[in-house]
This record gives structure tokens, sequence and C-alpha cells, in this order.
């Protein structure tokens, strides 16, 4: 097998040159045809493909006629995310209750609230042996590939699978919203132990316990957390339920639910797009760039200092040389991320009960002098500000989560927000989405 894998890949980089150069567009020609690339504009704008009454999110304003940038918004089925976690209370979690306002577009009373969260708790389960026999029969670094494998394989424990009626696939909706948590420490768990070769437990959900707790609880050895951890984690998955329809992964759910594709294939679609290090897996690249700021910067209250090395950052001259400063500007938002704003208090109230003031020091800095810098070196007039994803790594740092597992934690979140597009592309749309690709391809005899 060594050997015929050896034989491939030297085939495949053999063959690279051709495809290059076969594959090749002039991407002049894009702009002779007037493509979008990316689906947008020459601005930055997404190019409308749909409509939703699920988020809306706000980045500028007219004024006098003009297009003016502001601070940014994120509003849930009409409310505004910042009220909605701010009547929370500092106590109450609030992922089943948002969720529940997600999927069904109102907020829940409180007696369809209480049903909802015993219904998630439920459904918190997994098949007989599927632990044993799906999630560690083949261990991976890759806690996302392992979860997509175990949503395509539940379907196979789905006697209704392929139903694709607006009730079965709300089922099928929130039984996955509720088994995520559970293929996402016990995947870790399964490599934990036969790839690092650390010890083995797994502990079942709690029905009673909320998303949250339940999370924290199977990820730790002694399944003890304390209600500022729960509250900043719970936060953080309200923050990551929903981002528009056009994000990368909603797109593709919308996308292949318009093929009429069932549920299970469906959000495993949406979990191969969120995967990828230009969508979900941001926060990653943020903790490896602060990893090796920390070895380069001695004193972190510096500002000097800290000035002096995200300008090595940004000419490619430090780090991993592509001149980004992770964690800094979004693809919509320009004066700020509402996501990041909201969380920053519940960062830093983590960071006290932790003991790690010093570190949020660095962030605050390094927030403070990016977007000077950035603007200074790049010429750009575009305004930049830290996204949601500068500090969700040092959270989940904080709170002891593995970094294999942070793209899935942000898919335990977002899974809510795939199911309540999934809903609305099947009650409201009929027809397959289908773009046009206009060929360039030279005819040969």
């Amino acid at each position: 097998m060594e050997e015929t894998m050896k034989w491939m890949n030297d085939y495949a980089v053999e063959s690279e040159a051709v495809c290059r150069r076969n594959d090749y567009i002039d991407s002049r020609l894009f702009e002779e045809f007037g493509v979008n690339r990316g689906l947008r504009d020459e601005n930055g704008k997404g190019v409308l493909t749909g409509l939703t009454r699920i988020s809306k999110i706000i980045s500028s304003r007219v004024k006098d006629g003009k297009k003016v940038p502001c601070d940014g918004e994120l509003w849930y089925r009409g409310y505004r995310v910042e009220k909605l976690i701010e009547d929370l209370g500092e106590e109450k979690l609030g992922f089943e209750k948002i969720a529940y306002l997600l999927l069904m577009g109102e907020m829940p009373s409180e007696e369809a609230e209480k049903k909802f969260k015993e219904i998630i708790g439920k459904f918190r389960i997994l098949p007989t042996n599927f632990t044993r026999d799906v999630i560690m029969k083949a261990p991976s670094e890759d806690i996302m590939n392992s979860m997509t494998r175990s949503i395509l394989t539940l379907a196979s424990y789905d006697k209704t699978a392929k139903d694709i009626s607006v009730s079965n696939s709300l089922r099928q909706c929130i039984q996955l919203i509720s088994e995520f948590p559970l293929l996402a420490a016990y995947a870790y768990h399964a490599y934990n132990y036969y790839e690092k070769g650390d010890s083995m437990y797994i502990h079942n959900p709690d029905p009673n316990l909320s998303t949250a707790e339940n999370l924290l609880m199977m990820l730790r050895p002694d399944q003890k957390y304390t209600p500022v951890e729960a509250k900043v984690l719970d936060t953080a998955l309200i923050l990551h339920m929903e981002h528009g329809g056009g994000n990368n992964s909603t797109f593709t759910t919308r996308v292949v639910t318009s093929s009429g594709s069932d549920t299970y294939s469906t959000i495993a679609a949406a979990m191969s797009s969120l995967k990828g290090p230009k969508h979900g897996g941001a926060n990653i690249k943020v903790m490896d760039m602060m990893d090796d700021i920390r070895n380069h910067v001695k004193d972190f209250s510096d500002e000097e200092e800290v000035s002096a090395y995200l300008s090595k950052i940004i000419h490619k001259e430090a780090f991993d040389k592509k001149g980004l400063i992770y964690g800094m500007g979004h693809a919509i938002y320009t004066i700020s991320d509402p996501r990041e704003r909201v969380f920053k208090k519940y960062v830093e109230e983590l960071a006290e009960e932790k003991g790690r003031e010093k570190d949020l020091m660095l962030y605050e800095n390094i927030e403070k002098l990016a977007p000077k810098l950035i603007a200074e070196n790049r010429n750009t007039m575009k305004n930049v500000s830290p996204n949601v994803d500068f500090y969700s790594g040092f959270v989940y740092d904080m709170l002891g989560i593995p970094r294999e597992l942070y793209t899935a934690i942000f898919a335990v979140a977002r899974i809510v927000g795939w199911s309540a597009h999934r809903m609305e592309e099947l009650i409201c749309t009929d027809k397959i989405i289908r773009p046009a690709y206009m060929s360039v391809m030279d005819e040969k005899e």
C-alpha cells in the first residue's frame, strides 16, 4: 500500500504542471466579462442571490445619498443580538432559547422554551455502540472530518433519512443540534487516547444541563466548571450561531438543500465548508499568531515593542510571512464587529477569573495598534477592526479547550443557523440554485 501511495503521489506531483497550464484563466477575462469573483462586486459587496427572514447584518447606512460605514449590527429574527444577550442577564444561559428563536422565527413562551429544552436534552444521545463502532474506529486529529463522518453515518440509523418534508427535516435538525456536542467531545477523546496516548474518559451528557455546560462537563476529567465559564461559552455559542445566508457554509447549506438532498448530507456539506481556514478555522490562525508574538515580544505593556513586531508581520518579515494580522478586519464589517463588542466584556471577566490579565493586555494593545498600522502600510481607506475570531480562540484557551476543537465548537453553534436556513429554503424555494459560468475554453479538432 505504501509503495502504491508513493507512486500515486509522484504521479500527482509530475502532473501538477499540466493541470496548472490547462486550468489557468487570465484574471483580465474576469474583468472583461464582468464576473464577480467570489460572488462579490469590485467593492467587496456580496452579489444578491436570495432573501431571508432569519438574520440581518448592517455595516453601513445611507446619509445624504452616500453610503457611510457604521458600527456593525447583527440581528436575529428582528432582535439585535446585543439585546438578546443583555436580556438573558448575568446568570441565565440562553443557547437553547435563541436556538428556538432562530429555528421557529419567534421568541418562545416559558412553556415552549421548557419543552424545547426537554427535547434537546432527550435527543442528546447517540445510537447504541455508536461511539465505539463509529467515532473510535478511525480517530483523527481533524475533528471536523470525524464529525462529518459521524453525521453521514447517523443517516444509516434514521429510517426516514431521505424524507425531506418540513416536519421530518425539522426533527432531524433538532436531533443533530442536540448530538453535535457529543460528536465533537467524543471525537476529541478518541483522538487524544489513540493518537496522543493520553487518558480516556467518556462522560454521558446530562439532559438537565445546557449545551455549554454539557460541553465543559464532557471535556473535563472532573466534570467541573464555574458559572462564569459556562456563561462565557454560552455567549460565544450564541454569537456564532448565525451570520446571514451569504457566509460560505450557510450558502452551502442552501445550495445543497435546493438540490433536494437530505438533512444529513446537507449538514455534512456545510461542515466541509466551515472547516476551511478562510472560514471557521480563522481563530486557530489567531492563536498561532499570538503564540509567535509572545515568543518575540518581552513586555506586553510596551506599545512600541508590540507595534514594532506587528510591523514586521505586516511587512511579511515575521510569523507566516503572509502580511496578515489575523483577527483584524472582516469582509462585511468595517467600523466594528458587533459580536466582538459584546464578547469583550465576557473575555475580561474570564481573564480576571483565570489570572490571564497579562495576556489580555497583549490582546488589547494589538486591538489598539493593529488598525492604525494596517491603514498606514496598506494605504487603504477601509477601516479595520477586530472581528469575533480575535478573542474567541483566547476564550477557548482560557477554558482549557484543545485547539483541535476550536472549529468544532464553532460548528456546535453554527448548526443552528444552518438548520434555520435549511428550513427556510425548503419552505420558500422550489428551484435548484444554479449560477452561470461562462466558458472560455478553446475549441479543438
